[in-house]
């Protein structure tokens, strides 16, 4: 039996793509070891939208590479199909397979070991070929519907690297889950790079989420990253199904309108706002966690300010903030006034003190109140998992089991642990 390990940089998206080829590799007999153990293959599916996520990958390539220097090692994700000649060009790494290629990651893998050296080049180009996740990395099953994105925002290299956007077939995501569900799974999650955007034939994004939130089963969705611009009153109204999870990320960027015209993005400070305050109308306690990026160019006192301001006002549940990086073919790239790494670094720093206030304060309004809790991990009769917003709960018990809810009462509120939830079983 063949041994294989992933490492997965980014986004859910990514985090889905490695849980769906990980499941096609044990249901073929190979087994999963951990990245940091001796393994036949290596797979790195790797991010590239930061110059920080370019070193993570390649420290992981080299740790890879020093554990077993006779393992096949795959590059794939974002940073395969930006930086595809100095990756191909590592003596190391047998093959670097584009985002349009990967799901064909298992045949490349056999026919290496069959004797049969395959160009990636030569393989099958499907985006929405990957199986279900039943034996993935994460309890929750996510669930691709759409890649690739139109917007072109100027700081972003995802339209170069995940190309255009593509939406997956209507019936195809509906079997996907029906398959999902039917093996077990409790949450579903659906993913992709611009989600909001979803259209095939003459369905939207709101009619598939109507569609899935029908489907017999007992589960919950959640939907994991949407742009500000992806709300129509029918999608408003699914909010109080039964089913659907109340929280959402919700991209933002920049409090500062100035920055958010420079960036291109597709909306307003009022627009976003008034976005959050009528889903608040519907679940007064939904969670908006969102995405901060820090010194933009030419981004003042004032503009960064405002982003502080918003995360105040808003209260975000949890607030993803990274420094600007500059990305080549982008836009921003050529914009004047680069703010210096110092001063980023200082805004940061004030920046997560603010997200982090932000955070306690949303958690904590829970103590006292039920959370529906998927178990995720089991240790002795400790379990934790996430409860319907999406926020980590810690309780005890006995004969607990994974994949299973319990509705536990939140105690109190850990900061010093990131702001982990206890709670007591009901």
């Amino acid at each position: 039996m063949k041994t294989i390990a992933f490492k997965t940089l980014g986004c859910r998206l990514n985090q889905y793509e490695t849980d769906a080829l990980a499941s096609t590799f044990q249901n073929n007999d190979y087994k999963l070891v951990d990245f940091d153990t001796e393994a036949d293959i290596y797979v790195i599916n790797s991010c590239t939208v930061t110059h920080q996520s370019d070193h993570k990958s390649r420290n992981f390539i080299s740790q890879a590479n020093r554990r077993n220097k006779d393992s096949v090692l795959v590059v794939t994700g974002c940073m395969a199909n930006n930086a595809k000649e100095e990756l191909e060009n590592r003596d190391e790494i047998n093959y670097v397979l584009e985002n349009d290629n990967k799901s064909a990651l298992f045949s490349l893998v056999e026919a290496h070991f069959k004797g049969e050296l395959k160009h990636p080049s030569q393989l099958d180009k499907d985006l929405f070929a990957y199986g279900a996740t039943e034996k993935g990395f994460h309890t929750r099953s996510m669930i691709k519907i759409q890649d690739g994105c139109d917007n072109f925002c100027t700081f972003c290299i995802i339209p170069s690297v995940r190309g255009r956007a593509k939406s997956r077939p209507f019936q195809a995501i509906l079997d996907n889950i029906k398959a999902v569900v039917d093996q077990g799974a409790k949450e579903v999650i659906i993913t992709g790079v611009n989600i909001g955007r979803y259209e095939f034939e003459n369905y939207k994004f709101d009619d598939l989420i109507e569609a899935i939130l029908n489907l017999d089963g007992d589960f919950r969705l959640r939907i994991s990253s949407l742009e500000p611009d992806g709300f129509g009153d029918k999608f408003l109204g699914l909010l109080s199904h039964p089913k659907m999870t109340p929280h959402l990320h919700l991209c933002l960027q920049s409090g500062s309108d100035e920055v958010l015209l420079r960036m291109r993005r597709m909306y307003t400070i009022k627009t976003f706002k008034n976005t959050v305050e009528k889903v608040r109308t519907i679940r007064p306690d939904f969670n908006f966690t969102t995405d901060i990026i820090i010194g933009f160019p030419d981004e003042s006192e004032t503009d960064f300010t405002d982003s502080c301001d918003m995360i105040k006002s808003l209260e975000f549940g949890h607030v993803h903030a990274f420094k600007y990086s500059i990305r080549k073919g982008t836009r921003a790239e050529r914009m004047e006034n680069q703010i210096p790494e110092k001063l980023k670094t200082k805004r940061s720093e004030v920046l997560r003190g603010i997200s982090e206030e932000s955070k306690l304060k949303y958690r904590s309004q829970f103590i006292g109140q039920m959370q529906r809790v998927l178990v995720e991990t089991i240790h002795g009769n400790t379990a934790k998992g996430y409860g319907e917003h999406y926020i980590p709960v810690q309780f005890e018990a006995e004969n607990l089991k994974k994949n299973t809810f319990y509705d536990v009462i939140i105690k109190e509120i850990v900061s010093e642990k990131d702001g982990l939830l206890l709670g007591e079983l009901i």
